[in-house]
């Protein structure tokens, strides 16, 4: 599994012998994600194997260089490498990883959440990590057959709707002062006695909060059915924004070194895009013919 140049490597990094690796399979890149058995215990650690994961795993060791606290996970070791960087961290897997859902695991969620975007920190902005942002509804606009080719909504639905929903997200900013994650979601968090831990910190920048928590709704209503309002009300620049980043992505063409990112991204659309209808006093989304 492991060249003799990176087990040696791991072993200079954590300090002892690993004596043994187990491959965890998950996440949506083809990083290398492996669980290590030393004599003191359980490490995980994430290689980057691609030019596109060895990017995201350099930022997500620049984030853990500068930046800890409660809802991150304890860093280990980093170090970083031509063609395979390695980030070492505690092992999560004896952690709770949602779904399913309950009130008492959606509030110590967002109170952790609450917690990080209180939390000063020395990183860059929204725009220096992620680039400048247009509408993705105008996105949408431009080319609406990707959108379209989802069955979510209809072309006369559409038009109608689109004035609005790229008026409304131009009124959302990205930028802001608050540490944010931007890569919320259940498979992105876990829980044990009473701790909310995130992982996955490569997209963490300073922006605006709102829209950090308001990415994780989607995904939290279709698994828990809790509707995003109920947690984030009076937001339908957050709603018009989370939704057309779905809408403008879900329908393209799959990601190579990330197959599966277009259906997770359709699923969450399935949830934003009512809830950006609702929150902007739309229609409800529907396919031509359909009632």
């Amino acid at each position: 599994m492991l060249s003799r140049e990176l087990a040696r490597r791991m072993e200079r990094l954590v300090g002892a012998r690993v004596e043994s690796y187990e491959r965890v399979e998950g996440g949506y890149t083809p990083a290398l994600r492996l669980l290590c058995r030393t004599a003191g215990g359980r490490l995980f650690a994430k290689v980057g194997t691609t030019p596109v994961t060895r990017e995201a795993l350099r930022r997500e060791i620049h984030v853990y260089e500068r930046l800890g606290g409660d809802f991150m996970p304890r860093f280990v070791a980093a170090e970083d490498h031509e063609s395979e960087p390695v980030l070492v961290i505690e092992d999560l897997s004896s952690y709770h990883w949602p779904p399913p859902w309950d009130v008492r695991r959606i509030e110590t969620v967002l109170a952790q959440i609450a917690a990080m975007h209180s939390t000063r920190a020395s990183l860059e902005t929204y725009a220096e990590v992620h680039g400048p942002t247009r509408p993705n509804w105008l996105e949408v606009a431009e080319d609406p057959a990707p959108f379209l080719s989802l069955g979510l909504a209809g072309a006369s639905w559409l038009e109608a709707a689109l004035p609005l929903l790229v008026e409304v997200e131009e009124g959302c900013a990205t930028a802001g002062d608050s540490l944010t994650h931007w890569d919320l979601r259940s498979d992105n968090i876990c829980l044990k006695a009473g701790r909310a831990v995130f992982v996955d910190w490569n997209g963490a920048c300073l922006s605006n909060p709102r829209l950090d928590l308001g990415f994780w709704l989607p995904s939290l209503s279709y698994e828990s059915g809790v509707e995003p309002e109920r947690i984030l009300p009076d937001a339908p620049e957050v709603a018009a924004r989370v939704s057309g980043y779905f809408a403008s992505r879900a329908g393209l063409p799959g990601i190579g070194d990330a197959p599966l990112v277009r259906a997770v991204q359709r699923r969450q659309l399935e949830t934003a895009l009512p809830w950006a209808a609702r929150a902007l006093g739309l229609p409800p989304p529907t396919s031509e013919g359909t009632a």
